[in-house]
């Protein structure tokens, strides 16, 4: 059997995150950090092992002092049953095996320890996909990988239970950001160390047509006002160790009492054949 094809080239992603450390954009993660925050004030629980998978961990530092610390990797040197808490924070989208990822996150977790997974969903640069594959078909006749493809949130949410959490729970919150114009958006990503690391994308540079007609298209279908704007669609994935002390769903049919008795309405059967 043939290997399957990869993906993400580790290697240009590992340039590109390197690239975006000495000029980095940061606000999107820094926004993503204050909401797991918040995520954790809410669960009001003190945990004393907690362990984080990241490619930007010094962003975490007065957050989570004293975490493990490790890079996303296809193997995660986590060891088993040793964290109460493990966050993912936002590269789970350039995983070969998202699944995978999340098991091995689920093993390093004691019982009922939680994980908080975040990631770039669906929606993404859903503008700058449709201008790039635009300009790129009417000035080449072609089309090339430019942009990772990521999950719809319902797809996400189903990883958790695949990977054998109990109590999931997935919420995507999409953010526009505003500028300038097309390259100004694509500055950004680059310094996100967010930019094309796909295994099969083109080795040499973009012709300068492709971009030029790009960012015209971008600002001729989303533009307003002299700007335009990018949207970047955010999905934290939340689960936790099977505990048997946890909240267990009722068996189907246990219920004491009908659900329209509980809204207080009257219910309605159906005719034979509706």
């Amino acid at each position: 059997m043939p290997a399957p094809a990869r993906l993400t080239d580790r290697s240009a992603l590992a340039r590109n995150r390197a690239r975006a450390r000495r000029a980095p954009a940061t606000f999107l993660r820094e926004e993503v950090i204050a909401e797991v925050q918040e995520s954790l004030a809410e669960v009001n629980r003190t945990f004393t092992a907690p362990a984080l998978v990241s490619p930007f961990p010094e962003l975490w530092a007065s957050v989570l002092p004293g975490a493990t610390c490790v890079p996303d990797d296809e193997i995660l040197p986590l060891a088993p049953g040793a964290h109460d808490l493990v966050i993912h924070d936002l590269c789970l989208h350039w995983s070969e095996d998202p699944v995978g990822q999340l098991v091995q996150a689920r093993h390093a977790l004691r019982p009922d320890g939680l994980l908080i997974a975040t990631l770039f969903a669906g929606q993404t640069l859903h503008e700058l996909r449709t201008a790039l594959a635009e300009a790129e078909t009417s000035v080449t006749g072609g089309l090339s990988p430019r942009v990772a493809p990521m999950g719809e949130i319902r797809d996400l949410g189903a990883l958790l239970q695949r990977a054998g959490l109990a109590l999931p729970v997935a919420d995507g919150i999409t953010r526009t950001v505003s500028y300038a114009s097309a390259l100004h958006l694509m500055h950004d990503l680059r310094a996100m160390g967010e930019g094309n690391a796909l295994a099969h994308r083109l080795r040499h540079p973009t012709r300068r047509a492709v971009i030029a007609a790009a960012a015209a298209i971008y600002a001729g279908h989303f533009g307003q006002d002299g700007r335009i704007p990018a949207s970047f669609e955010v999905v934290t994935l939340t689960g936790w160790a099977p505990h048997p002390d946890q909240q267990q769903p009722l068996r189907p049919g246990s219920a004491r009492i009908r659900l329209a008795e509980a809204l207080g309405v009257t219910e309605t059967p159906l005719k034979p054949g509706q």
